[in-house]
């Protein structure tokens, strides 16, 4: 085996221990992904974060999409400098910038490839090198003790999904559709990937599943209703819910503040349950395991 090999080789187990030591501080991992792009999943997991982090949570949030970043932007972080740290044997540490929305929830860490490449500076690499930054992000990064470890997918299948689910053990997948035929379909090969990788929880999270009309206040099943429900119930995996189209989540997002702090908005309520059932579904899952 030549030198370079022997190196290489070394490094690459010197960045898994690295990730397994930093692992062994976050209580719950959690993966958010999607079969397909466009049925609000970095939405989902921003809120869910959110979320969890107004329970008083101490949460870390990963944004595991290298190419199109946008956690930066939905979580009112957008151009903030990532700063380092030294440690005792000379390596380096990133910074998660952190943010709270002024006082309203407990600390969140945030880590994004949008902190570290420009607004509009496209990321053009290959799959070995979209694996290095992910192990980076996992491994390099100060994430400290936290109860929720949450990991932001992009949509698919591809290196990122399976470069963090082959370096850290998933509690849980959220796996998010919309009603229509097309994205069931994706969400279903999404389901039985995460059964592949042996994840202990998975479930599906209905997005977009009505409007609700701002004038007369009826329900409108724009993209039909109910089908996230039923794919759950036949692939035998939980459904947590289903979360309505919210004027309002738009313009919170652009705004870069969750919809989940507009308490007194429908999907804010359904962001509210379906993380107080997630919540409810690991404690159960850890406390068997550990009988």
């Amino acid at each position: 085996m030549g030198v370079g090999r022997k190196d290489a080789l070394k490094a690459l187990q010197s960045i898994k221990e690295k990730i397994k030591a930093k692992e062994s501080r976050w209580r719950y991992k959690v993966a958010v992904l999607s079969g397909k792009g466009g049925v609000g999943k970095s939405t989902v997991a921003v809120n869910l974060a959110t979320a969890l982090a107004k329970k008083g949570f101490r949460v870390g949030l990963l944004d595991a999409d290298i190419h199109g970043p946008d956690v930066a932007k939905m979580m009112g972080l957008e151009n903030v400098e990532v700063l380092a740290e030294r440690l005792e044997d000379g390596r380096f540490e990133m910074l998660p910038p952190e943010t709270d929305f002024n006082g309203r929830t407990a600390p969140i860490k945030v880590m994004t490839m949008g902190f570290l490449v420009g607004e509009d500076q496209p990321v053009i690499w290959r799959g070995p090198l979209v694996t290095k930054a992910i192990w980076q992000l996992l491994g390099d990064v100060k994430w400290g003790e936290l109860d929720f470890f949450v990991v932001d997918f992009p949509p698919g299948t591809g290196d990122e999904i399976l470069t963090v689910v082959q370096s850290i053990e998933l509690d849980a997948a959220v796996i998010v559709t919309t009603p229509q035929e097309v994205a069931l379909l994706d969400t279903g090969k999404a389901v039985n990937f995460m059964k592949k990788m042996n994840v202990p929880y998975i479930a599906v999270i209905e997005n977009m599943s009505y409007l609700i009309c701002p004038y007369c206040g009826n329900e409108i099943d724009v993209f039909g209703r109910g089908g996230g429900k039923k794919l759950a119930e036949k692939e035998g995996v939980d459904f947590l819910g289903e979360i309505p189209i919210d004027l309002k989540t738009r313009e919170a997002s652009d705004a870069g503040i969750p919809i989940v702090l507009y308490g007194d908005t429908p999907a804010a309520k359904a962001f509210e349950e379906i993380t107080e059932e997630l919540v409810g579904r690991l404690k159960e899952m850890k406390e068997k395991s550990s009988d």
